[in-house]
């Protein structure tokens, strides 16, 4: 889910501690309050009795658990762990069981301290060393006027434009091979990656008129015979594109879709009405929680030499066809944390602040 925080901000460790009967929910929202991607659950007098990640939180809920659960139906009560004085060895614990954080226990198994992964200069991320294939050619008419005079691919976001942040992270997980779908100002996106020193290649797809996510991929028939990754520009996600990986052969999926969890209180009182026109339910200020796209996919070849030539068609038009016809569309879910959008001035305002505050950490 969200990145681990810096070592240099250092965490209360009461802050990361909960109770196993509180609910998945305020679970998810601890993970993200905190920046960690680990939580443990202790006694009253601090003893450890497990642990519970955002991993385990996923499993829980792709096994059809609810987000009301309490969190106990998803948590480790086996977790592994170190005597305080065992502080050394915590570096070789974490590369052998490929685990984010030790904590460390005194003699009557209390919780002390927590050793994590960012601080030992840890890499234990699985690696996709997938292709990439991501839409560049949209109009970005909603980041206007920054689209006037750049294509939206290349809005910088910090140090650089935000498609060369997309290709960094999958970069970090041995994505080498990118395929670059490009309409509008496509001569800018161009001259931008040839004359930039790199490790991975780039490959360009001229799409000569917009014919949506769906109706640009089939400009790649006879080119991608493996597995890949799709992607929207004006998206970043903090995930293990490795699990995202081996989650979708796991399934068994055609297409696996990237989803973040949303909760959103609605800032009124809420109304509904029965059948005569009168009040049915009040309710104040209700909570909604639900899984969005984020634009991010896992896709299988075939769906590229499925598509019909020159047709215009979104990607969900694609999965609809596909889930009518029986075949398997899962879900990968990740924390609403996870997920940044610059699709609008205001995300990329706040896409900007996040890169920024992680940057300064």
């Amino acid at each position: 889910m969200s990145a681990p925080a810096a070592a240099s901000r250092p965490l209360q460790l009461d802050a990361l501690c909960i109770s196993e009967e509180i609910t998945v929910l305020d679970t998810m929202k601890k993970l993200d309050e905190t920046g960690q991607r680990i939580l443990f659950i202790v006694s009253d007098e601090k003893v450890l009795r497990g642990v519970v990640t955002d991993g385990d939180l996923r499993k829980h809920i792709l096994r059809g658990g609810g987000l009301e659960d309490p969190v106990k139906n998803a948590v480790n009560y086996h977790p592994k762990s170190l005597p305080l004085g065992r502080r050394g060895e915590a570096k070789a614990l974490m590369q052998k069981y490929t685990i984010d954080a030790v904590p460390l226990v005194d003699q009557k198994g209390r919780l002390t301290d927590v050793v994590f992964a960012q601080g030992v200069n840890l890499d234990n991320r699985r690696q996709a060393g997938l292709p990439v294939v991501i839409m560049a050619g949209g109009l970005g008419t909603r980041l206007y006027p920054y689209t006037k005079i750049l294509p939206k691919p290349l809005i910088p976001v910090g140090e650089m434009p935000i498609l060369e942040h997309i290709i960094h992270r999958f970069r970090g997980f041995g994505c080498t091979d990118f395929r670059l779908v490009v309409n509008y100002k496509k001569g800018m996106i161009k001259s931008y990656f040839n004359e930039l020193e790199k490790d991975y290649t780039v490959q360009y797809v001229e799409e000569e008129q917009p014919l949506g996510t769906g109706g640009g991929l089939c400009l790649l028939k006879g080119q991608i015979d493996s597995t890949f990754f799709l992607s929207n520009c004006d998206i970043l996600i903090d995930a293990d594109f490795g699990d995202i990986y081996n989650h979708h052969k796991a399934q068994g999926n055609v297409i696996t879709m990237v989803c973040a969890f949303k909760h959103f209180t609605v800032p009124y009182g809420v109304i509904e009405l029965g059948e005569g026109g009168e009040i049915q339910t009040m309710r104040e200020k209700p909570e909604m929680n639900f899984l969005t796209n984020t634009g991010v996919y896992v896709v299988e070849p075939e769906v590229i030499r499925d598509l019909e030539d020159g047709k215009k068609q979104g990607f969900t038009d694609i999965i609809d066809k596909y889930r009518a016809m029986g075949r398997r569309v899962g879900v990968y879910p990740i924390s609403e944390s996870s997920w940044m959008d610059m699709g609008q001035i205001e995300e990329l305002d706040a896409m900007r602040r996040r890169l920024e505050s992680q940057s300064q950490t």
